[in-house]
């Protein structure tokens, strides 16, 4: 039996996999600890996992910081200078607190004091990646959160991509500056770029994504595995069967034709504006029913029958009963809904949510709509012409099927043995 950290920052698409990982591990009789944010303390506790608090706590501060970090272009900006960077001494301390023992240090790539820790206390240290933006292929290149007018620019080719690669290296070399710092206090060289070179252990890897989003590239780093997507489905025990849903819930998918549903995901939901009350006008509009999952916003005002406000429920349980699903592109999202054979439409707002809206929209199963044109009328209109889309639920299914049989969190902790061994 191992000893086991595992150790992750942000949304529920982000700490799902985690948990997804963890639970296997525990299952094959290794003992798991997950570092975190303060804020999943409990979630993990009720699992009867080990939980260990991990700076920064993002939602400490408020949903401001949420909103700030969601903020297109900007956003990640924010997120590395302003949050995550100057806090990269109290993220040392706090996992340098629970290492003594620990056979195995396996990260997400937001934990910029793992590769120094590694160094300085010869744990193995194995980072993992949740979405194909983060590895900047070159011969497959990304979309980056830019401004809409630059968004082009990575497709131009490897070599247009190459220099928005060299640029962004240029403009966020001072953001790091605190992780330069540390290391030198640690006796270390600077190191590499925590974007890019950096990120990566001499060891293994883990691409915790389907090939259906991506394939693996030449330029992949060396080491590096990918698993598929690591599922973990809490209201359905993890299980591949469905939970059972609210009487009411059950009642109104019941009642009529298979809704479409809206959802923002758990970080986006703070920046709602409008979406939910366009979301129901455009539903209305193609007189369709709707399901609106609301993360705790306010429902619209004077909704009518065809159209349920429900705070959350568990995407494995809904949206497989969807017409369509309509949601921001985070990662995890993303992968519900191709897991369930939905079409999808995609608004995204900040982060990988672009890279992912391109790649569905590339797939043939699902339309990327601008958040600044959310609209009812350009909602209704994207959405009919992918409903009407004769092509677009056969290949939905098809990449369920594909899905379906990549046992992403099998395959994830085999490596990780492996690695023990």
């Amino acid at each position: 039996m191992a000893r086991i950290v595992i150790a992750t920052y942000g949304s529920l698409g982000d700490l799902h996999p985690a948990i997804a990982v963890a639970l296997e591990l525990r299952q094959r009789g290794h003992d798991v600890i997950v570092a975190s944010s303060e804020n999943y303390r409990e979630k993990i506790g009720t699992l009867g996992l080990t939980f260990h608090a991990l700076r920064p706590d993002l939602l400490a501060e408020g949903g401001h910081v949420i909103a700030e970090i969601m903020d297109g272009p900007s956003g990640t900006r924010r997120l590395m200078q302003e949050r995550m960077f100057p806090a990269v001494r109290a993220m040392h301390e706090d996992l340098a607190a629970i290492l003594p023992g620990v056979d195995l240090l396996v990260a997400s790539e937001l934990v910029f004091a793992a590769p120094l820790l590694a160094a300085t206390t010869g744990v193995r240290w194995v980072p993992y990646f949740l979405a194909p933006v983060t590895l900047f292929s070159s011969v497959d290149p990304p979309v980056l959160p830019m401004p809409p007018g630059l968004h082009w620019l990575p497709r131009v080719g490897p070599r247009a991509f190459r220099f928005v690669k060299w640029a962004a290296r240029r403009v966020s070399h001072s953001w790091w500056r605190p992780l330069r710092e540390l290391r030198r206090d640690c006796g270390l060289p600077p190191g590499g770029h925590p974007f890019f070179e950096g990120k990566f252990s001499p060891g293994l890897n883990l691409a915790l994504f389907s090939p259906v989003l991506q394939p693996p590239q030449p330029d992949w780093p060396a080491g590096l595995q990918q698993t598929g997507f690591c599922f973990y489905d809490e209201a359905a025990g993890n299980s591949a069967a469905a939970a059972a849903l609210p009487a009411e819930v059950e009642a109104f998918l019941q009642a009529g034709p298979p809704p479409i549903v809206f959802t923002l995901g758990s970080a986006a939901v703070y920046v709602a504006g409008q979406f939910y009350a366009e979301s129901a006008r455009a539903a209305q509009q193609l007189g369709r029913r709707a399901l609106l999952l609301l993360g705790g916003n306010s429902p619209p005002p004077a909704l009518p029958p065809s159209v349920l406000a429900w705070d959350y429920l568990p995407y494995r349980a809904i949206f497989p009963r969807a017409a369509a699903v309509v949601h921001q592109g985070g990662v995890g999202t993303t992968a519900q809904a191709l897991r369930a054979g939905r079409p999808m439409v995609v608004v995204p707002f900040a982060h990988d949510q672009f890279d992912n809206a391109a790649r569905v929209t590339r797939l043939g199963v699902g339309r990327t709509l601008p958040r600044g044109r959310y609209r009812a009328a350009s909602i209704a209109s994207v959405l009919a012409g992918l409903l009407a889309d004769a092509e677009a639920i056969p290949k939905a299914s098809r990449i369920a099927a594909q899905i379906a049989g990549e046992s992403g969190t099998a395959t994830a902790c085999d490596a990780l043995e492996r690695e023990l061994a």
